[in-house]
């Protein structure tokens, strides 16, 4: 896909984020996880993460970034943690549960992966690194 092509894709994915209906939110985050390295979309995705209209949409996005399988997906969602209210944060730990934990595989992948941010220079990252460490890294 032509560079011009992939821009049009992330601005109109940037706007759908700040539709009124949910479902467009949430599909918006889905296409955008793919570029969440790129500071103008990480923003737009943190927002998604926090939805505070609709779970669905924290749910989506959430996913999305974790069925990357690296630190950058993980990383956003746990950030999204830090400062979740109980309802979102159950929401972003269902997340993580949903992607990473139905096998011994997923298990491994989200251990090696919470042990490379448990050294993140952001502490509540690494708190939150952490603590999966210690809820997940149990169950296999």
């Amino acid at each position: 896909m032509p560079l011009s092509e992939i821009d049009n894709e992330l601005s109109s994915a940037v706007q759908d984020a700040r539709s009124a209906s949910w479902s467009v939110r949430a599909a918006a985050g889905r296409r955008l996880a793919s570029a969440a390295e790129d500071a103008r979309v990480a923003d737009v995705l943190h927002r998604l993460l926090l939805d505070g209209q609709d779970t669905a949409v924290t749910q989506e996005t959430a996913e999305a970034l974790l069925e990357r399988w690296d630190v950058c997906g993980l990383r956003m969602v746990l950030a999204a943690l830090t400062s979740a209210d109980d309802e979102t944060g159950d929401q972003l730990d269902a997340a993580i549960n949903d992607v990473c934990c139905q096998s011994e595989e997923g298990l491994t992948r989200l251990e090696e992966l919470s042990s490379t941010l448990v050294s993140d220079s952001d502490t509540s990252i690494s708190d939150e690194a952490s603590r999966i460490l210690r809820v997940w890294g149990n169950r296999h």
